[in-house]
């Protein structure tokens, strides 16, 4: 079993910035990928980035390329989410994600953090 435990969420103004902080209790084959999601009410979640541990290799929706970056620390089984002119329609609960792969990260993770809450306000 892995946990992922979210930080970072918070109320900020539109294109103020933001970063998430994603610690994974250990790092497995089963996790060689992490990554972020975020849902919005009443909808499913939906994938915005994703990094492999081993080599950095990144992965981002289309929505989010140029203003989020995923980065890690694999000394503190860290992932991060730099999150950078905010707009309102970023407000979302955001998850932290973990897979085998970046294609499993993106699609159907097999671990999932609480989720942390950011807010953008205009």
């Amino acid at each position: 079993q892995v946990q992922l435990v979210e930080s970072g969420g918070g109320l900020v103004q539109a294109g103020d910035s933001l970063r998430l902080s994603c610690v994974a209790s250990r790092r497995t084959f089963i996790t060689n990928g992490l990554g972020w999601f975020r849902q919005y009410p009443g909808k499913e979640r939906e994938f915005v980035a994703a990094i492999r541990w081993r080599d950095g290799s990144t992965n981002y929706a289309d929505s989010v390329k140029g203003r989020f970056t995923i980065s890690r620390d694999n000394a503190k089984n860290t992932v991060y989410q730099q999150m950078n002119s905010l707009k309102p329609e970023d407000t979302a609960v955001y998850y932290c994600a973990a897979g085998s792969t970046l294609l499993v990260v993106a699609n159907h993770p097999t671990y999932w953090g609480q989720g942390t809450q950011v807010t953008v306000s205009s």
